[in-house]
């Protein structure tokens, strides 16, 4: 249990351990409000201590996190809270993790993100379960809790900076939502229903976007493809962007990003967006995702070693004699020995690279040999080249080059294997 001697949160304590649950607590000490922040500590502390719950605390220097990341001290501090809760979660083998949001901590994020602009999912407050973290009170709004606390005689720590209107959802608890009472008195009631009625109808938005994606996505080698087909439709360029929105977001595609991919959707082929975490390529007749290309700098493979590392890949090399019992496929190099100047060099290809393809007598460029092979935009990303003295003796999981192959007078072979 998330407990940080506030009202809600010891309201919450108290409910649970009435009911008899088998509980632990976790408290944050973020260090912004001087002796309070140690006085709240030692007050759950001791609560704890009077009923037998295990205690677990930790001191954040939430100030230096927030400048070190870029990070509003509010974010900064959810950051650090939620990653500690998981650990103190596995450490005490938990099942959950219980948070005090109540309904009106919900009703002030529907406000807060209709005021920045937001999607339906914005529109749906805090989810009373995500993952491992529930959200017990969130039946309850902040009058209800309080008169529990009353009735109870539950004790608290007031934060003196709920006060202030320095924070926008302080703003937003002491002068919109007052107003909007005077208009509607039931109006938390109001948003619940409405979040009740969104759930429902963004229910029907996932299954329809479901249906799309068995049509027109596929998954291979970890990638994904999205046919362009798909957004062939008579509804207009803002209905592919929340299409487009709907199956990207996740990946940091933002919404404005989306619009321009549904506005390049028919335009050149080659064009590139990128997320934090994520590329698309629009090509003729798709769109290609994956997840961006590790750095792929160069690495020096010596005589006699037995395995290097690029990216995510990985080459194994064995000196033989005997190459009859190996199959030969694309992943696998088998090379002549003697024609081999070492260190290899294993690197990303260039523009301008060009090699003598196996079977071929004349220099081909990469760039020209990719496209033959109709290799997409995407997959080039990640093409790189085993490189001899200069010359390039295999374009790595594609073809080798004809002058290092195999002859019937090779005495030794050098057998590369990519992972």
């Amino acid at each position: 249990m998330a407990v940080s001697g506030g009202m809600d949160s010891m309201v919450m304590l108290h409910l649970f351990h009435q009911a008899g649950f088998s509980i632990a607590v976790a408290h944050c000490n973020f260090q912004l409000r001087g002796e309070d922040s140690d006085e709240d500590e030692n007050f759950v502390a001791a609560k704890c201590k009077k009923w037998g719950i295990p205690f677990h605390s930790i001191r954040f220097d939430t100030n230096n996190y927030a400048t070190q990341h870029g990070l509003s001290i509010q974010m900064a501090a959810r950051e650090l809270r939620y990653s500690w809760f998981h650990q103190i979660k596995e450490k005490e083998e938990a099942d959950w993790i219980a948070t005090a949001h109540h309904l009106s901590d919900s009703v002030e994020t529907v406000l807060l993100n209709l005021s920045r602009g937001t999607s339906l999912d914005g529109l749906l407050g805090i989810a009373d379960k995500k993952g491992f973290v529930i959200r017990p009170l969130l039946f309850a709004t902040h009058s209800e809790v309080t008169n529990y606390a009353a009735e109870t005689g539950v004790v608290w720590r007031e934060d003196r900076s709920n006060e202030t209107d320095d924070y926008q959802r302080n703003f937003i608890r002491h002068n919109i939502i007052p107003k909007l009472e005077q208009i509607n008195p039931a109006f938390e009631q109001s948003i619940a229903k409405m979040v009740e009625r969104l759930s429902g109808e963004l229910a029907i938005v996932s299954h329809t976007v479901g249906i799309w994606k068995k049509q027109f996505q596929k998954d291979e080698n970890g990638k994904i493809i999205l046919l362009k087909i798909g957004f062939e439709n008579s509804l207009g360029t803002l209905y592919n962007a929340t299409l487009l929105w709907r199956l990207l977001h996740e990946l940091g595609f933002r919404f404005d990003q989306c619009e321009k991919i549904a506005l390049a959707l028919n335009g050149q082929s080659g064009k590139k967006f990128l997320s934090p975490s994520h590329q698309l390529v629009i090509d003729r007749q798709h769109l290609f995702l994956a997840p961006l290309s590790p750095d792929l700098s160069e690495v020096s493979i010596e005589e006699g070693q037995l395995d290097a590392f690029l990216g995510h890949q990985q080459l194994r090399l064995s000196d033989t004699k005997e190459i009859g019992s190996f199959d030969s496929n694309e992943a696998t190099a088998m090379l002549n020995s003697n024609a081999l100047r070492f260190p290899l060099t294993w690197r990303k290809w260039r523009p301008g690279d060009s090699f003598f393809p196996l079977g071929m007598t004349n220099r081909k460029k990469i760039s020209d040999f990719l496209i033959d092979r109709k290799v997409s935009m995407i997959d080039k990303e990640t093409v790189t080249v085993l490189e001899s003295a200069g010359e390039i003796v295999w374009v790595v999981g594609y073809r080798i080059d004809d002058r290092f192959k195999v002859k019937p007078t090779t005495k030794q072979v050098l057998l590369i294997t990519l992972e």
